[in-house]
């Protein structure tokens, strides 16, 4: 259910919501580590920037495109942020994520590894000291049926949301004409982290590898490798450094069910105890596979307060957002609630650790 931004204030400010952000946003924020955050528009608005403050957000994380690729543009943008007291914890750029040259390793591939190493580059150069990598080949925008969902579903209230059914999927053509097994995807990642972690170091860049959505062996002929605990402890080992480790995606987690050798929590506990999560995505769903929709987060099956805990338990220093939001993205009342609930999870579980 899109809205305006002045519809958005309005429902923050004047409603329930409202009441819910401003109890959250009591506590000092500053004695926090862990970061509470969205997604956030490449070139904000005052209003934009107006909202961050209402909600008492730490952080956003910014996607844009290989325009953008400069530090130039990196540092303007962090400092305009910093103004507003809100740090810029990453910039993504669309181009190099998800990137079927890369994964695949179609021609171009080099010049691809060039343009990331240049994008580490730039991110050093600008202060920003975090981003998220996925190799995954066919994902497609959530709004479109295709391999990354099924069908749109609708959630509490009717809010619509995703919905992936693996019968369904299994019948779909192949997405790139042919079969790319797991050997081929890992001798791709292999040969794409080990090109750019050095960048990575240099520039004191950590990266976050986001899992396989949804973590199914294959889909549309394109093997799935990240999609367990496992194939994440072979990648640290590949990797080879304390620069790499994983954006915990929480919903993606929840859809892997037992397949994914730790539940969320467990995961939290796990990769935690290790100093390997930099990034989390807060996000529930409806059960695990073969068949999920997402859910709001306080719907789903996942008991995220334990999750919020776990994190406080480990000592999570990073940035916590929502991820997908049924009823459409930033800006609307529904990430609104889900900032709000977050908040309140997060001040519960850090009074609770003070007694």
């Amino acid at each position: 259910m899109p809205v305006s931004r002045r519809h958005f204030l309005r429902a923050g400010a004047g409603g329930a919501m409202g009441a819910l952000l401003a109890l959250a946003a009591r506590e000092d924020r500053s004695r926090s580590p862990m970061k509470i955050g969205t997604f956030f528009p490449p070139n904000p608005t005052e209003e934009d920037l107006a909202i961050l403050r209402h909600a008492g957000i730490d952080a956003v994380s910014i996607w844009t495109t290989i325009s953008n690729n400069n530090a130039g543009w990196m540092i303007a943008t962090r400092k305009r942020l910093e103004a507003s007291g809100v740090e810029l914890f990453n910039v993504g750029i669309l181009d190099l994520h998800c990137d079927p040259t890369i994964v695949l390793g179609l021609e171009g591939f080099d010049e691809k590894v060039a343009q990331y190493r240049e994008y580490l580059n730039n991110l050093g150069r600008a202060g920003i000291g975090y981003t998220t990598y996925a190799h995954m080949a066919n994902i497609k925008i959530p709004s479109v049926p295709g391999y990354y969902q099924t069908a749109i579903a609708t959630a509490r209230g009717g809010a619509s949301t995703r919905e992936f059914d693996l019968d369904v999927a299994r019948k779909l053509p192949n997405s790139h004409g042919g079969e790319y097994p797991e050997e081929k995807i890992w001798e791709t990642f292999t040969r794409f982290i080990r090109a750019v972690i050095g960048a990575a170091e240099r520039n004191k860049v950590r990266i976050g590898l986001h899992p396989d959505d949804p973590p199914v062996e294959t889909l549309g002929g394109v093997a799935r490798i990240f999609r367990n605990a496992e194939a994440y402890r072979r990648a640290f080992e590949i990797a080879g450094s304390e620069n790499f480790g994983i954006c915990l995606c929480i919903g993606t987690w929840a859809e892997g069910g037992q397949a994914m050798g730790l539940s969320p929590v467990e995961a939290v506990r796990h990769f935690g105890a290790q100093k390997r999560i930099f990034k989390v995505h807060f996000r529930n769903v409806s059960s695990p596979l073969p068949k999920f929709r997402e859910t709001f987060v306080d719907e789903g099956y996942v008991d995220m307060y334990q999750v919020m805990k776990a994190l406080q338990e480990v000592d999570f220093r990073g940035l916590i957002i929502p991820d997908h939001v049924p009823g459409g993205g930033y800006p609307n009342v529904n990430t609104a609630f889900t900032l709000g609930y977050m908040k309140a999870l997060r001040d519960r579980v850090e009074r609770e650790a003070r007694g």
